[in-house]
């Protein structure tokens, strides 16, 4: 049967009209119901909106530590006193921004052990204990300490030699059959579980990091000498030095119940002895912002890639 012109611009219409009803109500049954409703099922009658979620606080974040922690000339200051030259560009700061984290950062150059519990005096004032940044409400603290226990800034200076030969570091640490600086860390073991007892006990609630320190010297080699001024002898002395603190700071983690960071493998080639366009961790002359043989901001960085991976593993 034949229709008229207009009869088909009609029929057409109706057609249309049709097929946009259709769609409407697809998309509306295809809206989510309740919770428990069957897919595209229309909320009852008198049925409320489910109230949004209420937003989690951000993480109370605390960092204690040492000098690999606040990160001298790394960035701007950050805080008080200046003396412990915290930076900006520290790994506590931005493990904080990539977290949303609210952050105390009490870190300090220098401090032992006994910093951590006891005010520390610096250049322009006092560093007050750094237990006093604690709170039963702190959500995760992260601690760099066991260093300057061990007196590293004496190493560095001890170990430089002004010629390449012999063992003059070992010699010097061993002499009379006892190793001075094994005998170091192991007294220094206490003191870490003391720490970490201190945390717990303030914030029982929090997460707690220890993290350890990364790599100083090749992983394995003779070092640098002379773009390093420690001689090929005793490269496999300060390494093993490194290496067993690092332990020891592992140890006390899993006996305290704590997270340990284990900062050392994921700076391999990053070292000392590397270019500067490859290196993470300064030389006894640094060519970038950073103290003498502590992380420039690429390390820093590390360090706090180091730190959000554990969090991401979850508890201990």
């Amino acid at each position: 049967m034949h229709l008229t012109a207009g009869r088909t611009r009609t029929a057409l219409a109706i057609a249309a009209t049709a097929l946009a009803v259709a769609a409407t109500l697809t998309a509306l049954l295809a809206l989510p119901g309740p919770a428990g409703a069957a897919a595209g099922t229309p909320p009852a009658a008198g049925t409320k909106p489910a109230d949004p979620k209420p937003a989690s606080p951000p993480p109370r974040y605390v960092a204690l530590g040492d000098s690999y922690t606040s990160a001298p000339f790394v960035g701007a200051p950050a805080g008080a006193p200046v003396g412990c030259d915290r930076s900006l560009n520290n790994y506590p700061h931005l493990v904080a921004s990539a977290i949303g984290a609210s952050l105390l950062d009490v870190s300090c150059q220098g401090a032992t052990t006994a910093d951590v519990s006891s005010p520390q005096p610096v250049s322009d004032g006092v560093n007050p204990p750094q237990f006093d940044a604690l709170r039963t409400t702190t959500t995760l603290v992260t601690i760099g300490i066991g260093g300057n226990d061990i007196g590293f800034a004496d190493i560095v200076t001890t170990c430089a030699s002004l010629t390449p030969g012999g063992t003059p570091c070992r010699d010097h640490y061993t002499a009379g059959g006892v190793d001075q600086l094994a005998a170091r860390i192991a007294a220094t073991a206490p003191k870490i579980a003391a720490v970490l007892a201190g945390v717990h006990a303030r914030s029982p609630s929090a997460r707690v990091l220890l993290v350890g320190y990364p790599a100083i010297l090749p992983a394995t080699g003779p070092g640098c000498y002379p773009l390093q001024p420690f001689t090929p002898g005793d490269a496999a002395y300060l390494r093993g030095t490194e290496l067993r603190l690092d332990s020891m700071l592992a140890e006390q983690a899993k006996s305290a119940g704590a997270d340990y960071v284990d900062s050392y493998p994921s700076t391999f080639g990053h070292d000392v002895c590397q270019p500067p366009r490859l290196r993470w961790i300064e030389g006894v002359v640094p060519t970038m912002p950073a103290a003498p043989v502590h992380p420039n901001a690429l390390g820093e960085r590390a360090l706090a890639g180091a730190v959000l991976a554990t969090l991401d593993r979850g508890g201990s």
